[in-house]
């Protein structure tokens, strides 16, 4: 048991070796440095002299990365930061400089890397010995970041109670990361971290809230955790913990003379700096505690080379995961999703119109970009369906509107393959494309529907979860001309928000004020000309980290032409801003994404000879894809 370290002895120890690092500026010379709890078991951790090298093109199985981040590192050495982020950040530090083609980069930073945020907020083990379960979340929700280009908040209570450990208990990256392979790692509304011991009781649909991994990578050669840092991600680390880095505050540690052995501990490493010979570490004692990173937000802690057992086990990372429906659902809005499926976890599947009234699935294989025909199911479908995928078994669900002006319910079984005929809801005088969306509310979620009726009005409709029964919540609005699929749930406060058309071809926008017990209520108008639903979502834009809202991505046919539309969230006007027009020959969107390629957005839209075709937005433009088919 080490012994009470004042922090003037501290402090006289590292001036008397001319110590790289400094201890925390708030602790006095009177003060007795900090104790925090660590809980690390070395356990079954491998060597690093005991791992084989890796092999990178074996392993990785190219082209599983994100091709965002190929690019960039591969070619790209100075990045101009987009406006937006620029305005967030204040001030972008200089893109890190890479060696010759084939080596890693001299440094490199996961926090801010290529102009973008990619490490999720810092979390704080609140006196429990849970290391290792919030390394191991910090590793598969940055991965699932940097593999798709989404926030993905993991929880550790998931990990740590469903393990069967209590507070007090050490533990591991093995058995944690195990768990994890075999089922998954939740999110923190359906299981939060909790420092009392409670039962392991996850939400019911814990199934579909899980983000899914392979096999981990042990890697113990120092190169090439260099390269897999450089070329694909974070790697979680073992540390041996000792009396002063509790008062670390800043610049590369090493222990000093003075300092005890505490015991063991995990940590994330998001990058490291050769030309000061260390790694970069986001640790999980909360944000009172190290250095910043660029929002200003501590935590982090640079660690010198072969400091302190942090090279003696090996590094360990995860790829190809496998986000949940639940981390993608505002991403996407209309009759296409970006889904689970296929090698890299990223298929799109789409619903369309065929021979009438039927309905085609239609599916892209991600590693190829070709587009497939899958099951012909329903009678009905006036138009093309709504599709979205939601926590049921990741089941995908979809709505359409009938000719007989009713709303007729769909859904695929992720086990069979085979899709379900589910009820005929809503309104008899449905008269526009309804809004569908997986809301919070209820456990599992609701489902949430909005469409315009006969009458010019919107109708709100959801479906009860304990008995599967659709009601309407209320209608609200007047002079609607058209309702499209703009349902969205706002990230911070949960409120329900939908854009629609009114009977002058003004876009409107409303929102409902749940927070405060509200109804709906109109916020501002933009645009005219419109004659054809809108399509929205939430994108990853503006969002600095898994807490904030991203901005509001809006696309519609107008003319001929598609209209692209966008709100800063993070603004006090929230105004609709035009951002550009593309396309031709084009009667509606039908569908709208941001997917895992590098947050390019993707649009479906439906052409005036009734063929499908697919745009998409990347390189700081919008580019005309492939026609994939009929929707007639």
């Amino acid at each position: 048991m080490s012994k009470e370290l004042k922090v003037r002895d501290l402090r006289k120890s590292l001036a008397s070796i001319n110590a790289r690092w400094d201890v925390d500026q708030k602790l006095k010379d009177e003060d007795t440095v900090p104790v925090h709890e660590l809980g690390g078991s070395p356990e079954g951790l491998p060597l690093s002299s005991q791992v084989e090298k890796i092999d990178f093109k074996k392993v990785l199985k190219e082209p599983a990365g994100n091709p965002f981040i190929r690019e960039r590192r591969e070619t790209v050495l100075k990045i101009k930061a987009p406006e937006a982020l620029r305005q967030r950040v204040g001030e972008i530090r200089p893109e890190e400089t890479l060696t010759p083609e084939g080596a890693a980069a001299v440094s490199v930073d996961w926090r801010l890397r290529f102009t973008w945020p990619w490490i999720t907020t810092v979390q704080n083990q609140n006196g429990c010995g849970a290391c290792w379960a919030f390394a191991t979340a910090a590793l598969v929700e940055s991965m699932v970041r940097i593999e798709h280009c989404v926030w993905s908040k993991r929880s550790e209570g998931d990990v740590h109670d469903g393990i069967g450990k209590k507070c007090a208990d050490e533990g591991n990256l093995g058995e944690a990361l195990d768990f994890v392979e075999k089922n998954g790692l939740a999110d923190p509304d359906c299981y939060p971290w909790r420092t009392n011991n409670p039962p392991y009781q996850p939400c019911p649909d814990r199934s579909g809230r899980t983000v899914k991994i392979p096999d981990p990578v042990w890697i113990g050669d120092i190169a090439q955790q260099k390269a897999w840092l450089d070329t694909t991600g974070p790697l979680a680390t073992w540390f041996d913990v000792y009396s002063d880095f509790d008062a670390y505050g800043s610049g590369v540690y090493h222990k000093s003379p003075v300092a005890t052995q505490r015991g063991g501990h995990f940590m994330l490493v998001v990058g490291y700096d050769d030309n000061q010979k260390c790694w970069i570490v986001k640790n999980s004692w909360g944000t009172s505690w190290g250095v910043a990173d660029w929002r200003g937000q501590r935590g982090y802690a640079l660690i010198g080379y072969g400091e302190s057992g942090i090279d003696t086990y090996a590094k360990v990372g995860v790829h190809l995961t496998n986000p949940d429906p639940w981390t993608k659902r505002r991403l996407h809005s209309g009759n296409m999703i970006e889904s689970g499926n296929g090698a890299l976890h990223r298929n799109f599947e789409m619903l369309a119109t065929t021979n009438g009234t039927k309905i085609q699935h239609w599916w892209r294989d991600a590693s190829d970009g070709s587009w497939h025909k899958a099951a012909v199911f329903g009678t009905d479908a006036a138009i093309c369906p709504i599709l979205t995928a939601t926590t049921y078994n990741r089941n995908f669900e979809s709505v359409h509107l009938t000719p007989g002006k009713r709303l007729h319910h769909w859904w695929l079984n992720q086990a069979n393959g085979q899709w379900t005929d589910g009820v005929i809801f809503g309104p008899t005088d449905t008269a526009g494309v309804p809004g569908f969306i997986q809301g919070n509310y209820g456990a599992p979620g609701n489902f949430e529907v909005v469409v315009r009726t006969a009458d010019g009005r919107l109708s709100h409709w959801w479906r009860n979860q304990s008995n599967g029964q659709w009601l309407e919540s209320v209608r609200f609005g007047s002079g609607i001309a058209l309702s499209g699929p703009s349902l969205v749930q706002n990230r911070n406060n949960r409120d329900l928000e939908l854009v629609c058309v009114l009977n002058n071809g003004v876009m409107q926008h409303w929102w409902r004020d749940d927070a405060h017990g509200g109804g709906w209520k109109p916020g501002l108008s933009f645009g005219s000309g419109v004659h054809s639903p809108p399509c929205m979502i939430e994108g990853q834009f503006g969002a600095t980290d898994e807490n904030h809202v991203g901005n509001y991505e809006l696309c519609v046919a107008v003319g001929g032409q598609v209209q692209h539309w966008w709100r800063d969230n993070s603004s006090t006007s929230l105004a609709w801003t035009e951002s550009a027009t593309f396309a031709h020959d084009v009667e509606s969107v039908l569908a709208l994404v941001e997917g895992s390629y590098g947050f390019n957005l993707e649009v479906i839209v439906l052409r005036r000879d009734g063929m499908l075709q697919h745009y998409w937005r990347g390189g700081g433009k919008w580019n005309e894809g492939v026609v994939i088919g009929s929707a007639r």
